[in-house]
């Protein structure tokens, strides 16, 4: 009886067995297995390459200069005995710098004005001659010559008197060489002489050199090819004329923040450094405040406008060894490598690329890293309007 029943359970078991795989092996194959999920094809974002407008920027080193640099020397050998300023100071034209104590000067001026009243008097003398002469010589009591003879003499003494004033001036000039003035409205450079200084017109430095920067000048070089490109590309008959067609320029300062005022290119050398193959060019900027200082270093940036670019975002390409690629995707469906070559765009976001890419390509927009050559994908398609609406019209974010 035992086993009867035994019997009986396996038969009512056995159909629950051999059902219960079949039912493993149909969940499986509906959800899908690991060679199944190994093939299934994956979404991607792909963008469709349109032509945009942009502007890329040029960037030159350049060093800064003021409007005016003079070098303030002295004219007279003498001591420093007052310094009216100190250096970084702001001028103004025309005020006091230096006094040099030259004590032979103030003596050349008296001397000079008491030779002027020694003048004066023979002066005075020889007139009285001449008319005390003049009545005799028309009466005929004198000769003629003794009038001619006295008028000469009086002419000599009022030469000697106009030479004596030319002295008096000269020596009032070197006196007022003793008080230094600048010349024009600026800043005052270095100072390298102290009070008591021997200085003279012959001392190697300068007293101090006071820079006009008002305005300041960038200076900056172009190679030989850059400028051809350039008397090729703008319009006007004379260097001059394509100057002015150029648009404003900006300064990078060295601590990498954009001057707030715009410059222009107003300068070009006429003749090629045989030694650098280069052309120097000068802009000009205003500096109010006078928060630039000659002597500076910086960028000029120099935009330049580009039409139907090929952009594409930096997300959307990879490096190996130093190229650049992205994905591709073909009418398959499947993706193909290629190789950019590419210029950077200012917002560090995009790439202009220069070969590789047509108006038209479709590329992956994301998630490159995963892809290789030849994989199948299935395309998602993002608005290109999305995208290139993150860049204006500069070229920047």
């Amino acid at each position: 009886m035992h086993i009867l029943k035994h019997l009986r359970t396996l038969f009512l078991l056995l159909p629950l067995i051999i059902f219960q795989p079949a039912c493993g092996k149909k969940d499986n194959k509906a959800t899908g297995g690991p060679a199944a999920q190994a093939n299934q094809v994956k979404p991607y974002p792909v963008l469709d390459i349109i032509p945009q407008s942009t502007t890329l920027y040029d960037d030159y080193p350049a060093t800064v200069q003021g409007q005016q640099n003079i070098e303030i020397r002295p004219k007279i050998d003498g001591y420093i005995e007052k310094i009216y300023v100190d250096e970084g100071a702001t001028v103004r034209k025309g005020q006091l710098l230096f006094y040099i104590r030259a004590p032979q000067y103030e003596q050349g001026v008296r001397t000079a004005r008491a030779t002027i009243n020694i003048a004066q008097a023979d002066v005075n003398s020889a007139s009285m001659q001449v008319n005390k002469v003049r009545p005799l010589v028309e009466k005929d009591i004198i000769s003629k010559f003794e009038l001619e003879s006295a008028q000469f003499n009086l002419q000599a003494k009022q030469a000697a008197l106009s030479q004596a004033k030319a002295t008096l001036a000269n020596a009032q000039i070197n006196l007022a060489y003793t008080k230094v003035l600048s010349p024009v409205n600026g800043v005052v450079g270095l100072i390298p002489y102290k009070i008591g200084s021997l200085v003279s017109s012959n001392t190697a430095e300068p007293l101090t050199t006071v820079s006009n920067i008002g305005n300041i000048y960038a200076y900056f070089s172009i190679n030989e090819k850059q400028a051809l490109e350039f008397a090729k590309t703008t319009r006007g008959a004379t260097s001059k004329e394509r100057l002015a067609t150029l648009p404003p320029v900006s300064l990078v300062l060295s601590n990498g923040t954009e001057f707030p005022y715009k410059g222009k290119i107003e300068a070009a050398s006429g003749l090629i450094n045989t030694e650098t193959g280069s052309v120097s060019v000068r802009a000009t900027f205003q500096n109010p405040g006078n928060v630039i200082r000659s002597g500076s270093s910086g960028l000029v940036r120099i935009p330049r406008s580009v039409d139907s670019a090929v952009m594409i975002p930096q997300k959307a390409t990879y490096e190996v060894q130093g190229k650049r690629f992205a994905y591709v995707v073909e009418s398959t469906g499947t993706v193909k490598s290629v190789e950019l070559q590419t210029i950077d765009v200012d917002n560090g976001q995009f790439f202009i690329v220069v070969k590789g890419l047509q108006p038209g390509d479709k590329i992956v927009l994301e998630g490159v890293a995963s892809l290789k050559d030849g994989a199948s994908i299935k395309p998602v398609m993002v608005k290109s309007d999305s995208i290139y609406a993150k860049i204006d019209r500069k070229g920047a974010m």
